[in-house]
């Protein structure tokens, strides 16, 4: 038997539907897996408005953890039994799925299963962001919005850990304290003018770099948090998508803007094993923690999704089966 949340129309949270669905058998290059735990993430709710397209009816979900049942032919990397992870193929919210084996990854010895789907999609995005799309280095300051959501906390400690200034913006007094424990040096709300609380700490200096996953809301504030010459990373559009007419980078100093996404920097298997491999060891290490703070139900996926809308949530969410 296996069941699965599945959207039959796009709106709101009440549109994912629990139902019993065939246990698929794996295709040439496929494994079957048998999910321990599926993480949310604020792109699962962009395929349910249909914000992000995808034909309907259709699953959401873009993470889990489990063991291998079967395999397809053709596949040699991974065998039944494995204990792997996955980010980046839709249909997550499943009691068991299949999932393309070049973009599964074996969990190593040391990482649970609950942890491993909440950090892929999420880790490897921190991942990218702080290694590649801005390669962090010590000594300089950065901003990130959304700071103790699921990437936000992990790009708090990341870069950290590569010796940044962070300066971290929430909603919250809560919130603001739960990301100074996590080593921010800096906690902004967002009912502060922020660029003005930039320019203080920074004595006048701005920033070379902000990240940003809220988009149309946050957009103009982090344009003006930045020095010339500096990189807007607009990775999220948890208030919308940003429509402003590009002509103001140049009204605010040659800016540069990027909307990177996880399946480019990883579209190479090599560089999916890498990035992965690097989240695996940061995490092992205890530079970065997973913070699990939020468990339901993977039939209660709704509730889930309600939550992490009223921006109720804190770091990392994980639905179990």
């Amino acid at each position: 038997m296996n069941h699965a949340i599945r959207v039959h129309e796009n709106g709101g949270p009440e549109k994912m539907i629990w139902e019993e669905v065939p246990l698929p058998d794996p295709k040439p290059g496929e494994v079957l897996i048998r999910q321990k735990a599926v993480g949310l993430n604020y792109i699962d709710v962009y395929f349910r408005t249909g914000l992000y397209k995808a034909p309907l009816p259709t699953g959401i979900g873009m993470e889990g953890a489990g063991d291998v049942e079967a395999v397809g032919d053709g596949v040699t990397d991974l065998k039944v039994g494995d204990r792997v992870a996955y980010a980046g193929s839709i249909g997550a919210y499943s009691e068991a799925r299949c999932a393309p084996a070049d973009r599964v990854v074996k969990i190593p010895e040391g990482i649970d299963y609950t942890t491993a789907a909440a950090m892929m999609l999420q880790g490897m995005t921190a991942q990218f962001l702080v290694k590649r799309t801005w390669p962090v280095k010590a000594g300089e300051t950065i901003l990130v919005h959304a700071a103790a959501g699921g990437v936000g906390s992990i790009v708090v400690q990341w870069a950290k850990a590569l010796g940044a200034t962070v300066i971290g913006v929430v909603s919250t007094p809560e919130k603001a304290a739960l990301i100074k424990g996590l080593g921010a040096d800096h906690a902004l709300l967002t009912n502060e003018n922020i660029p003005a609380r930039v320019k203080e700490i920074t004595g006048g200096a701005m920033l070379p770099v902000v990240y940003d996953s809220v988009g149309k809301d946050t957009f103009l504030t982090s344009l003006d948090c930045l020095r010339p010459f500096g990189l807007l990373i607009s990775y999220g559009n948890a208030s919308g998508p940003v429509t402003t007419d590009l002509g103001v980078l140049a009204a605010k100093g040659s800016l540069y803007v990027t909307r990177p996404t996880l399946n480019t920097y990883t579209a190479k298997r090599e560089d999916l094993v890498a990035t992965a491999n690097d989240l695996f060891e940061v995490v092992k290490s205890g530079k970065v923690k997973i913070n699990v703070n939020q468990t339901f139900a993977l039939k209660d996926a709704a509730k889930a999704h309600i939550a992490l809308e009223s921006r109720a949530t804190t770091g990392s969410t994980v639905l179990l089966p």
